[in-house]
């Protein structure tokens, strides 16, 4: 099975910025123009399509929207995390979903276990795709072994979430080391493996990383180095965290109900926060913000193939790609969303990543299943440290 090296996916991620999304946009402005279209193959097809996606992510008026310009009843299954679609499918062999929502860098596991089949590409209406996603997705896991598994959905990304008032930052000095200054001693949540990530950016940035960070995600012993160093300042600091989380249900909460003041969580937690009126704010650290791409695979077992589709080619309209956003706050690769969505997603969008901070993205690698396991051990270490 063909893989592509973490390097290969650090160069293609490089150039895939919140400027080369809109200059694709451009590209392709004629798709856009046309307006929405009514998907007469999904129409012809009707039946339903069962989608299992993260949690918070699709909501009802979407739902809706798609029935009514396909005719095909869509039910929603909802996860908290990549290991828990895994295991789900792993559990069923492939069956029991049309449309799963991975993140790319994790869809060659699913390759590895044949739970996805290849997209039949002639059926995806890929001029609704911002280019620069299509082609970056190809070397970031999306593309395995010359076929295509994943039609890119949207990007987003995991960085510093803050209470205005008691935990201010400013952009240019913010740092994933601001988690653990003292003053914030119990009020920090971060999630397990990916707290463990951003602890490693803030002392490879000190030069206190026996290797550089990218190279544990290729090399065993490197990984298991690193995290060595990462897992000591990581249970020295551990006094700091006030709850741990693992899902968006549970990111917010810390915020919400549980004194958190500042953590590292993903974008939607905290644009979700904003939009209840809490004074919450996103930030790209200096270190860069860890972004992430996620799409839609069709699992190995799919009962209703040309619903799946339908409903690829539904998302990949600029009202859904909107509806989406609007609902979620993660930016949808669908051509010409942008101009659909709401003052607070433009103005959260502008907040999150002001001056350089698109161009330091820092894009996960592909995660590989022997990284994937070492990565859970010390994030077990962590949490019972």
């Amino acid at each position: 099975m063909e893989r592509r090296s973490s390097a290969e996916t650090q160069r293609a991620a490089k150039g895939f910025t919140r400027r080369l999304l809109l200059q694709g946009a451009a590209a392709v402005a004629g798709v856009a123009s046309v307006g929405p279209f009514i998907l007469r193959e999904g129409r012809a097809a009707s039946g339903s399509v069962k989608i299992f996606s993260w949690a918070g992510y699709i909501s009802p008026d979407m739902l809706a929207d798609f029935e009514s310009r396909t005719g095909i009843k869509a039910t929603l299954t909802e996860y908290g995390t990549n290991d828990e679609l895994l295991n789900q499918l792993k559990a069923t062999g492939g069956a029991g979903f049309d449309i799963i929502h991975p993140t790319v860098d994790r869809v060659p596991n699913y390759v590895e276990f044949e739970l996805v089949q290849p997209l039949d590409e002639s059926k995806v209406k890929w001029d609704g795709c911002l280019k620069s996603a299509v082609e970056g997705s190809a070397t970031m896991g999306g593309v395995v072994g010359g076929k295509r598994f994943l039609a890119p959905a949207d990007w987003g990304t995991e960085a510093i979430a803050y209470d205005q008032a008691k935990a201010p930052l400013t952009y240019g000095t913010a740092s994933y080391g601001d988690l653990w200054k003292p003053e914030h001693a119990g009020k920090v949540t971060v999630r397990g493996h990916s707290g463990l990530i951003g602890i490693g950016l803030w002392l490879e940035g000190q030069g206190k990383l026996p290797h550089p960070i990218r190279e544990q995600f290729k090399d065993e012993a490197k990984a298991r180095a690193n995290f060595d160093a990462i897992l000591q300042a990581a249970a020295a600091n551990k006094k700091a965290i006030g709850q741990f989380w693992s899902n968006e249900n549970e990111a917010q909460g810390a915020f919400r109900t549980n004194g958190c003041v500042i953590g590292q969580t993903w974008d939607s937690t905290a644009v979700a926060l904003r939009k209840e009126g809490l004074p919450v704010r996103f930030l790209a650290p200096k270190e860069g913000a860890l972004a992430w791409m996620e799409g839609f695979a069709i699992p190995a077992k799919a009962a209703n193939l040309e619903q799946a589709y339908a409903w690829i080619n539904w998302f990949y309209t600029p009202e859904a790609g909107a509806l989406y956003t609007n609902h979620s706050g993660i930016s949808s690769t669908a051509v010409g969303a942008e101009a659909h969505l709401s003052d607070l997603n433009k103005q959260f969008f502008a907040d999150a990543y002001p001056g350089d901070a698109l161009q330091k993205l820092w894009w996960w690698p592909i995660q590989e299943a022997w990284y994937v396991s070492i990565r859970n051990e010390y994030q077990d270490r962590f949490l019972a440290a």
